[in-house]
């Protein structure tokens, strides 16, 4: 392989992954980024767009029980109930979507092991709540741990690293892994009430994998300074740690401070320098083996303009116009809370002291 080749993973059938239009889970957002980056001009060359094609059921059971995903087959022919316990609908067509998401997902991993490209980006992908059983918030399957699965089961990656930076704690990606030397790191909101609950601190895996699960907790309206420090101070070090042969990295941003669901004060230039960070750490431990996927974010404008910031730093491929990139970024932002800096300070201290040092 020659360069740095991105692909941008997508196929029209990811409109199919649709609740309705009062559900906050919107795919338009992943049009909106694929046309702002065609009429931008970013994707020509080095950064292009990549036809895609369904999952099999075989690749859903890389994860998931063959009971589960006959329930969702058959809730979405029937059309109507619900997939949980009460927010992912079993609507028409969800199940055909939902193999169009997966598939563009796969075909990600199988690309980058292929060499046809270096990253891809699936932006309808990240869907980290599914358990290996069941669906949970909006997530009906979880292509992030099939695409781990894909990685090491089909291309002996016997170090798949995932980091997860959606505002809700990617928990059903990590119980499908907690057992196991398989590295997740997730930074999330964490709150008295706030789905889905769970990602505490010390909540670092099980087993052998003790140490492998780090969740980086961050209280209401943490904003860019403490989540950048966070990233670098834990993120970076647990993938040195790892030395992982391929990075999966889901990119939700409903921590954006725009975001009506989440309450946490990220601003565009967070997902720039994290996007940043990570690539770089790709290039430096994994031949630049990166795929990114997307996950939360129910705020479409902030959405849109943050992962077209975040593709373009990952291909180094930019508008024409420079202005035209800087227009993406957010204007304001807001302010940070007190004692927010204090409290995750806390935390990145212990993780350094007690969770990074397990990780081997």
């Amino acid at each position: 392989m020659t360069g740095n080749l991105t692909a941008f993973l997508y196929s029209d059938d990811f409109m199919k992954y649709y609740f309705g239009p009062s559900h906050p889970f919107q795919p338009g957002r992943v049009k909106k980024t694929k046309e702002l980056l065609e009429k931008s001009g970013v994707l020509e060359g080095a950064a292009f767009l990549q036809p895609t094609k369904d999952a099999t059921v075989n690749d859903l059971r890389l994860v998931h029980t063959q009971r589960h995903i006959d329930f969702v087959h058959s809730s979405s022919m029937r059309g109507f109930g619900l997939l949980d316990q009460g927010d992912t609908p079993a609507a028409p067509g969800i199940y055909e979507g939902s193999l169009a998401v997966v598939g563009a997902t796969l075909e990600g991993v199988e690309g980058i092991m292929q060499g046809r490209f270096n990253h891809a980006f699936n932006p309808a992908g990240g869907l980290h709540h599914a358990r290996a059983d069941r669906s949970a918030g909006f997530c009906v399957f979880n292509d992030v741990a099939i695409a781990m699965r894909a990685f090491q089961r089909r291309h002996n990656v016997k170090r798949v690293a995932m980091i997860d930076i959606d505002g809700h704690h990617g928990d059903g990606t990590q119980s499908v892994f907690n057992g196991e030397k398989t590295l997740t790191v997730s930074m999330h909101h964490y709150s008295n009430g706030f789905y889905p609950g769970t990602g505490s601190d010390d909540d670092d895996g099980e087993g052998e994998g003790k140490g492998y699960h780090i969740n980086i907790p961050l209280p209401f309206r943490a904003g860019d300074e403490t989540c950048i420090d966070a990233y670098r101070e834990i993120v970076i070090p647990a993938l040195e740690a790892y030395r992982p042969e391929a990075i999966v990295h889901q990119f939700g941003v409903d921590g954006h401070f725009s975001d009506p669901l989440v309450g946490l004060g990220m601003s565009t230039r967070s997902y720039e320098e994290i996007a940043r960070m990570t690539h770089d750490a790709a290039h430096r431990l994994c031949d630049g083996r990166y795929l990114v996927l997307g996950g939360g974010g129910y705020n479409e404008d902030a959405v849109v303009r943050s992962w077209a910031i975040m593709f373009c730093t990952i291909s180094g491929q930019y508008p024409k116009d420079p202005a035209v990139f800087e227009s993406w970024h957010d204007k304001t932002g807001i302010p940070e809370p007190d004692g927010v800096r204090g409290e995750v300070r806390g935390t990145v201290d212990r993780l350094k002291r007690d969770v990074l040092p397990l990780i081997q």
